[in-house]
């Protein structure tokens, strides 16, 4: 008899991933369905990118790496620290991973022991709670406030630890479902917090890159034994390609790098080529940020004549986070009906908030300018 693990029942789905199957499958059968859903580039990767891949794969061999990764892309990636933050990072402190969703199970695996507490942003991305619950931890809510722009605060995590202690803590920015930003000043505070409570901060900071003002700054500018988690999928446009990486503190490389070498050995060698030459590629991916610029600002300024008016701060990313209570009571039912009836996939915020998402809806405007502004047709007669 097939018996499912305690660790497996505890995961709950991912309903992003989930209107992303019912989407594809009716666009399998002919409808046209305009993706709002997943936060994934429409554009692709950069010419240089594809090109250096092919030439990798020409060349015959596709081999493995070491588990930390190429050490050109390490040392590029710690270039890039100094150039971009003016943060000092040795490239021996990069870890490449398979997309930043290995960096949090290393993260996690390599800080934490079952049973520790962690605090996380709510609403937040799902898979925090997810990947914490499937290796026995308990993920802790920051719940996040409006008087604060849906940031985390050291206000909220000294608050979060009062109740009860946690572990360690976990901080996104630009933040995903909100896109929120924290400001320079809050994230150096948080910083502080997190030091006086003897607690590892890891910082998200895959949508650096993706910002419409308010600039975006690195945790390791304050406190350089931060674990930060970035990725090449958002800003680089490589979803698929499955990279990311790390920058750890001293203690932490030989630990991560022993886990990294039994949990998936490296990162695809061919991914780690195209990131290499994507580190290069700026003005290319510069120019697709401007598009998401235009699409964020067709939503600012259409989605509050249909009743979808209220979002948070969308200061990066490329998300709108809408509440619809005055619309509805049941999000996931909202987007059901969204998409069968007006062919518009979005995500229903339970996805992000157990306790209040149930009231919100994310809207991904990754794509192109044409499809936004077609959303905001078919959405303007759906809540006529």
């Amino acid at each position: 008899m097939t018996r499912i693990s305690r660790r497996a029942a505890a995961v709950q789905p991912f309903l992003a991933m989930d209107v992303m199957a019912a989407a594809a499958a009716k666009a399998r059968a002919g409808t046209d369905v305009v993706r709002m859903e997943v936060g994934q580039p429409s554009a692709p990767a950069p010419a240089p990118v594809i090109a250096a891949a092919q030439a990798a794969l020409a060349a015959g061999r596709v081999p493995y790496t070491e588990a930390l990764g190429l050490p050109a892309l390490r040392a590029r990636i710690a270039r890039d620290y100094a150039e971009r933050h003016g943060v000092t990072v040795g490239p021996e402190r990069v870890v490449i991973t398979t997309g930043s969703s290995a960096g949090f199970v290393l993260a996690f695996m390599s800080l934490f022991d079952a049973g520790s507490r962690v605090a996380v942003p709510q609403p937040g991305y799902p898979a925090y709670r997810s990947i914490l619950a499937a290796l026995d931890l308990v993920p802790a809510p920051m719940v996040l406030r409006a008087e604060d722009r849906f940031a985390p605060t050291a206000a909220l995590l000294r608050e979060t630890h009062a109740r009860t202690p946690v572990a360690g803590a976990l901080v996104m920015s630009p933040a995903n479902p909100s896109g929120t930003v924290i400001t320079e000043a809050a994230l150096a505070d948080l910083c502080a917090a997190a030091r006086a409570l003897n607690l590892p901060l890891i910082s998200d900071e895959i949508y650096h890159g993706l910002s419409y003002g308010e600039p975006t700054v690195t945790a390791l500018r304050f406190d350089p034994d931060a674990v930060v988690i970035n990725s090449f999928s958002k800003y680089h446009c490589m979803t698929g390609w499955r990279v990311g990486w790390m920058v750890v503190p001293e203690v932490l490389v030989r630990p991560v790098e022993r886990l990294a070498q039994n949990l998936y050995i490296s990162a695809p060698y061919l991914s780690q080529v195209g990131a290499l030459a994507a580190l290069d590629a700026a003005d290319d991916l510069d120019a697709v940020r401007d598009g998401y610029a235009r699409n964020r600002a067709i939503l600012l300024d259409a989605l509050p004549g249909l009743g979808l008016g209220r979002v948070h701060p969308a200061d990066g990313a490329f998300y709108l986070y809408a509440d619809v209570a005055n619309l509805t009571d049941d999000a996931s039912d909202f987007c059901r009906r969204m998409l069968d009836e007006a062919h518009v996939a979005a995500t229903p915020g339970l996805d992000f908030d157990p306790e209040q998402g149930h009231h919100h809806v994310r809207f991904s405007f990754a794509g192109s300018e044409a499809e936004c502004r077609e959303a905001v047709s078919r959405l303007r007669a759906w809540l006529r």
